[in-house]
């Protein structure tokens, strides 16, 4: 396996499977996860712009050339002005194709995630997971995260 970041040209075979990404979350919680009907498009051209933009981090894991089968996008995030720290690591997504999971993919991306934020400056890295996804949470602890906060939601109208 080979992890590197991603380019522009990555974008396509990535969208595949931000497309599984959001179909995983609506299943789990609609209400939360209510994409709108353009969010592949959306993913395009941020992904597109994040994978030349020097303060995000965005790395892929290809099995043989040009055969990706996973991917992690972060980027760096202000915290609001009451905090010491001011910017963040932030990981917004991490996806391994079903097929290449449990063989420490998403470990390693989420590792490599973490030392290119340490070289950007960061001295914390962030991200949110469903509480429905304890696989995810277990990896995540496995690489030293830890719960700090836990995000709440009530429907409204």
């Amino acid at each position: 396996m080979h992890f590197r970041p991603a380019t522009p040209q990555d974008v396509p075979a990535v969208l595949p499977m931000v497309g599984q990404l959001a179909a995983l979350h609506e299943q789990w919680d609609p209400q939360r996860y209510d994409y709108r009907p353009d969010v592949l498009e959306m993913y395009r051209r941020w992904l597109t712009a994040r994978a030349t933009d020097p303060r995000s981090v965005f790395l892929v894991a290809e099995r043989e050339p040009g055969k990706l089968v996973g991917f992690l996008i972060g980027t760096i995030e202000a915290t609001i002005p009451i905090y010491r720290l001011r910017e963040t690591g932030y990981i917004h997504d991490i996806w391994i194709e079903p097929e290449y999971r449990n063989e420490g993919l998403g470990r390693q991306l989420t590792m490599l995630a973490i030392e290119k934020f340490r070289q950007l400056g960061m001295k914390q890295v962030r991200l949110e997971t469903a509480p429905a996804n304890e696989a995810a949470r277990a990896m995540f602890r496995s690489c030293g995260f830890r719960v700090s906060s836990i995000e709440m939601l009530v429907e409204i109208s």
